[in-house]
């Protein structure tokens, strides 16, 4: 398993500055992983993160155009959980009983996103010590990269409003 190598995590004398990660558990589509890579470039997330083998079986970005993997770290791990760096909080994206509706979440500063898998569901056991889930309220089911790019153009899109934080 590989080592934490980013420099996320927060020092006493370093202050808080904005950080956004992307955790994909066990995705089955490289055309979903491409765009979401994309996402990541178009909306500044600083790594993307995949658990389990599906993904590394068909390991090609036909839809990552922009080459974003050659600018963003694409890490394939055993557990999300450990590597969220120290001062991040670790945000559920699934559609589950108790989870806050999008439009009135509130982002953290420095954030790691977990999405669950196309076709199933995040396991409740081994995220149980994630605190703040999210959904999108939608008619239908969207696909991951349709997902991971509604919830980061929406934590920009409040971050601008909100504007410089003093």
């Amino acid at each position: 398993m590989r080592e934490p190598e980013h420099g996320c995590a927060i020092s006493p004398a370093q202050p808080t500055s904005p950080y956004c990660a992307i955790g994909l558990v066990n995705p089955k589509s490289p055309e979903n992983v491409g765009a979401v890579m994309r996402a990541a470039g178009c909306y500044g997330a600083e790594e993307v993160y995949y658990t389990g083998s599906r993904f590394e079986l068909a390991r090609r970005f036909a839809t990552d155009t922009k080459q974003m993997v050659e600018k963003i770290p694409l890490l394939g791990v055993e557990e999300l959980l450990d590597f969220v760096p120290p001062g991040c909080t670790p945000v559920l994206v699934d559609l589950i009983e108790g989870a806050t509706s999008l439009p009135d979440y509130v982002h953290p500063e420095r954030a790691f996103y977990i999405f669950g898998p196309e076709d199933g569901t995040l396991e409740p056991d081994r995220f149980a010590a994630v605190k703040e889930v999210i959904y999108v309220p939608t008619n239908g089911c969207m696909n991951l990269a349709a997902s991971v790019n509604v919830i980061l153009y929406d934590r920009l899109a409040k971050g601008l409003r909100a504007g410089p934080q003093a």
